[in-house]
Order: C-alpha cells, then sequence, then structure tokens
C-alpha cells in the first residue's frame, strides 16, 4: 500500500478518494489526553476537511492518559494497517520512582505504600536489568484493559478501589507473552534516604520507611522536562494526576519492546527486583511502527493541516 504520512505544513486535498491507500497521522498524543479523545478530535477534523460523514479513523496501540508520545493514527483505507502497525516493536523512556506503590502503577492512583529502599541504586537498578531481557511472561495491570470473561478488568479494579478493597489479587489474569529487546538506564537520582526517617502518614501502610514530604507540584518528570499542565482541554482535564513524594530515587529508562509490554508492570517487577516498590511517573513513547517521535505532529500541527 502506497498511504500517506501527514507531515507539518502539509496541504491536504478536500477529497478522500484522492489518497486511495488511506492517510497515516503520527501524532504526538498530548499528556492527560486518552487515545480515544484523540482519535476524537482527529476524526472531527478529517470529517469537516474531506466533508465525508463515515470516515472511518482508529489509532495502532493505545497510550495511558498519562503518557505522551507516538500514537498512529489511520484514516480512510490506512485503518487495514492498524493491526500490522501494532505487530511492531516499540520504544519508551519510562521515567520509575522506587520506594513506593500505587494501585495503578502509575500517577493515576495516589501512593498506597512505601517501601526500604536499602536495595535501590544505580548500579542494583543496571544488576538486574539483563533478567528482564527476552522472552517473558508478564502480568498486566489490574488497572488495564485486558478482559476477563468478556468484561474489562479496570472496571473491576475500579469498583474494588471505589468500595476499599484491594487491588493487587492478580489471579483473575493470565501472563502474556512479551519480549524485552533492550534496557538502558538514561538517568538515575538518589533519594534522600540519609535523612531521619518520618513518620508515614496516618492513611498509608509503610513497609519500614517513609518520604520527607509531599512535592507541592502535580508532578517530577526527569530529564529537565516538564509537565505541560496549561492550555489543557476539556477532554483531558478530567484525568487525575497524583503527586510524587519527595525524597525518593527516580530512574529514566529506555525500553525497547515488543506488542503488549505493559510498562507500568515492568515498572512495578523493577520496585520488587530491587526488594522494594516502584511505579510510573512518566512515559514517553519514543518510536511505533517504525515511526519516531521527531516525525510526530501536534494538535495544533493537525489543525493547521485540516484548517486549510
Amino acid at each position: 500500500m502506497s498511504y500517506l504520512v501527514l507531515q507539518r505544513g502539509m496541504a491536504l486535498s478536500h477529497s478522500i478518494e484522492d489518497y486511495p491507500d488511506g492517510i497515516v497521522v503520527v501524532v504526538d498524543k498530548p499528556y492527560r489526553w486518552t487515545s480515544a479523545d484523540v482519535i476524537r478530535k482527529v476524526k472531527w477534523m478529517a470529517i469537516k476537511h474531506f466533508r465525508k460523514k463515515n470516515l472511518k479513523v482508529g489509532h495502532a496501540g493505545t497510550l495511558d492518559p498519562l503518557a505522551t508520545g507516538v500514537l498512529l493514527v489511520c484514516i480512510g483505507k490506512a485503518t487495514k494497517l492498524a493491526e500490522s502497525f501494532q505487530k511492531e516493536r516499540k520504544q519508551y523512556i519510562a521515567g520509575v520512582t522506587f520506594g513506593a506503590t500505587t494501585p495503578s502503577y502509575d500517577r493515576e492512583k495516589d501512593v498506597d505504600a512505601f517501601f526500604p529502599l536499602e536495595g535501590v541504586s544505580r548500579e542494583k537498578l543496571e544488576a538486574v536489568l539483563p533478567s528482564f531481557l527476552g522472552e517473558q511472561d508478564q502480568v498486566a495491570p489490574l488497572f488495564s484493559a485486558k478482559s476477563v470473561d468478556g468484561v474489562r478488568v479496570y472496571e473491576i479494579a475500579r469498583k474494588r478501589y471505589k468500595a476499599g478493597l484491594p487491588v493487587d489479587d492478580l489471579s483473575v489474569l493470565q501472563a502474556s507473552r512479551i519480549t524485552i529487546y533492550n534496557l538502558e538506564t538514561l538517568f538515575f537520582r538518589d533519594g534522600t534516604t540519609s535523612d531521619p526517617v518520618p513518620a508515614a502518614p496516618a492513611s498509608l501502610p509503610t513497609c519500614g520507611w517513609a518520604p520527607p514530604s509531599n512535592s507541592a507540584e502535580g508532578g517530577m518528570p526527569l530529564g529537565g522536562s516538564t509537565v505541560p499542565e496549561k492550555g489543557l482541554s476539556t477532554a483531558s482535564s478530567r484525568i487525575n494526576v497524583a503527586e510524587v513524594p519527595e525524597g525518593l530515587p527516580q530512574a529514566e529508562i529506555l525500553v525497547d519492546c515488543s506488542k503488549g509490554t505493559y510498562i507500568r508492570a515492568l515498572a512495578r517487577d523493577l520496585g520488587e527486583a530491587l526488594g522494594s516498590g516502584a511505579f510510573l511517573h512518566s512515559l514517553r513513547r519514543i518510536k511505533n511502527g517504525g515511526f519516531t517521535v521527531d516525525e510526530a505532529l501536534t494538535i495544533d500541527d493537525l489543525t493547521n493541516i485540516f484548517a486549510i
């Protein structure tokens, strides 16, 4: 197929028939937008531009709301390629906080427990990374789109969470076969473990250690980046973002993996491998289906293209 890959500043015909093999849009998914939010936005713009109400629009590979980066959106006949794109290997930059856990394994839920940090260091992290390489079984988070008897498990998890019941029982899920091709530590920051041990908040269980205090900010992205809290759309502002406690070790890890890999689950497993806990505080997909984030278009880019 000779599909069109949309590029910044490109002039589009107003007839979808001029693109018989469809259009692939490499979108840089905004922070706190769901993948469905992106599809709705792109579909609305494409329908308006091409003046065709029954236009097919879909994506290849969901990204969690708090993740950013490459989301492939297929328009018209290119929707037939979505499955093949999903099968391609993917690359992420994962921000992992050690010494604490959340029920969702990311920042959509608040920290529910703290753990010892004696086994957490850059050297020990890099020593365990090789054990996560290769083909393996991985159990997805309970807060995920996996189905059990026709029911999305996140629906089960949300009901239990709202009722104050534990959501760490993964026995309802079967492990999936995945492959991790490469793991590389890009950044590591030690926590303030030498500080006096304070009392943990009464609402949180502690496993031997608690952080000094909560950050006043909504996030702690690494590598000098900032969380784009301003200018959020109505669609994205409903997504919760929990605070990241101060004083915890954090790492940025480059992950090269197969389809079906849950990076939140990888963060969980890395914490356990170090005798502690961990959760994902940031995630950016930098490659999917052969397309990189350098090629990705922002929502503003798309608005300008479809407005012409």
